[in-house]
């Protein structure tokens, strides 16, 4: 099997891992060397590079394990990390390579860039932003981590540190909208596979900037792009943005 790129899958009976590996099976360029959920750690020497779809606590785990032995390299599509698991992924980055996503979508990616450029472009004194997002029930994280790469691509066009415009739950009766806060509202229902929008609203016109997910094949292909391009990356914590190349230098 020389020449095939090996590839470990963490969390393989989830729904991301069950999409994920049926991916793989059908392509000719790479081997499953081992899938495996949270209570199985086979050897992973045998892997060029692990997909990881778990929970962050797992994720940490893999990363450290990974780090240590300073390989094989990681491919993260868990969320909803506390600042402290984030704070140890990037640790463990500084050891092995990691691309980090909370979507492997080439259209969320797109529309990303297309929410910092317009943040850019429409002033927080006229403009409101609002990330509105919809998963399947068993989601557990919200706001989804879509959800917040898009509210950073606003908050990184106008400037700011998401942390300090981000507004909080709305419930009962309360102050008018700050000017500037970037809010986000989440619905869990069904079977949704995943639903976001940017809104841009002045006092006279409304601006979206949509994505709508059909089938959970389209991130496992895009995680497995970005197990590909990772393989041999020197150590360094990478996105999608990275792995499709918009990120500008």
């Amino acid at each position: 099997m020389a020449g095939l790129v090996h590839i470990g899958l963490a969390g393989a009976r989830g729904r991301m891992g069950r999409a994920v590996s049926e991916v793989l099976d059908k392509r000719n360029d790479v081997v499953v060397a081992a899938r495996f959920d949270r209570t199985d750690h086979p050897d992973l020497s045998v892997c060029d590079v692990v997909i990881d779809f778990t929970e962050p606590a797992a994720s940490v785990e893999l990363a450290r394990v990974c780090a240590q032995a300073g390989a094989p390299a990681l491919v993260i599509g868990a969320t909803g990390f506390t600042p402290d698991q984030e704070a140890k992924i990037e640790q463990a980055a500084t050891q092995v390579a990691i691309v980090k996503s909370g979507n492997f979508s080439l259209g969320v990616n797109m529309l990303i860039g297309l929410v910092a450029q317009a943040a850019r472009r429409l002033p927080a004194s006229d403009w409101d932003i609002e990330v509105i997002e919809a998963h399947h029930r068993m989601k557990k994280d919200a706001p989804s981590g879509t959800a917040l790469m898009l509210g950073e691509a606003a908050a990184d066009g106008r400037g700011q540190d998401l942390a300090n415009v981000r507004g909080a739950p709305r419930d009962g009766i309360g102050e008018e909208r700050p000017t500037g806060e970037i809010g986000f509202s989440a619905i869990r229902a069904g079977g949704i596979v995943g639903e976001h929008q940017v809104i841009f609203a002045a006092q006279d016109e409304i601006l979206t900037l949509a994505h709508s997910a059909r089938d959970r094949a389209l991130f496992a292909r895009g995680a497995v792009m970005a197990a590909l391009w990772v393989k041999g990356r020197s150590p360094g914590l990478y996105g999608m943005q990275d792995v499709l190349g918009f990120r500008q230098a």
